[in-house]
């Protein structure tokens, strides 16, 4: 969002995806992303309000096919050869996902965009994420957020939140955490792929995380 009230900031996607091209082109890594949609659509929310939670799950999903196709679009004006990957099929938008194509990507140095979550309702992008991460053989897991990691309390509404460097999976979901849902939280505890939490707030942070020189919270 940026700084709007809902929808896609460009400015900001572009901004983003600069700090993307940076470690895709020049630390040569290998990138695989999973957006959310909640600047558009949130699941939960439209639940809340009384609709079917399957039926606002489903329009959360399609949400994030917008973001990932804005976010491919900023990517690949900046020469990064990107694909965006569906778990529901949109044959004439974007491919659909499937694992060893996402890993041929990969490997043929493309910026694979994992959309629409996991494709079923009830399963929240983070859980997703774990999900992508696992089939894709990532060896790390970043969750990019407002903040700068996990609190014991909000720290927009708790000046007092006391911040974590260090946690075990198991810190959080005995802590009851709301970093990441406890599916997603187990999930990566039962494969033990470390996550790093930090804020995408400020601009060059993810480089910065990476090289061990920015603030985050690291989930092992």
């Amino acid at each position: 969002m940026g700084n709007l009230r809902y929808g896609i900031d460009v400015g900001m996607v572009d901004r983003i995806a600069r700090e993307v091209r940076e470690l895709h082109n020049n630390k040569g890594l290998e990138v695989c992303m999973v957006i959310g949609g909640g600047n558009i659509f949130r699941g939960v929310l439209g639940a809340a309000y009384g609709m079917h939670r399957a039926a606002a799950d489903n329009i959360g999903m399609l949400a994030t096919i917008m973001n990932s196709i804005a976010f491919q679009t900023s990517l690949e004006k900046l020469g990064v050869k990107t694909r965006v990957m569906s778990a529901i099929s949109m044959p004439t938008i974007c491919e659909a996902y499937i694992r060893r194509k996402a890993i041929r990507h990969l490997e043929k140095r493309r910026v694979v965009i994992c959309a629409a979550g996991s494709g079923n309702p009830y399963f929240t992008t983070d859980t997703a994420a774990i999900l992508r991460a696992l089939e894709m053989e990532c060896e790390l897991l970043l969750k990019a957020t407002k903040v700068a990691g996990v609190y014991d309390s909000d720290p927009q509404k708790n000046p007092k939140a006391v911040f974590f460097d260090k946690l075990s999976y198991k810190d959080v979901l005995d802590k009851n955490l709301k970093v990441m849902d406890q599916t997603a939280i187990t999930l990566a505890q039962e494969n033990n792929i470390p996550i790093y939490v930090f804020s995408l707030e400020e601009e060059g942070n993810l480089e910065k995380v990476l090289s061990k020189e920015g603030r985050c919270s690291i989930i092992s």
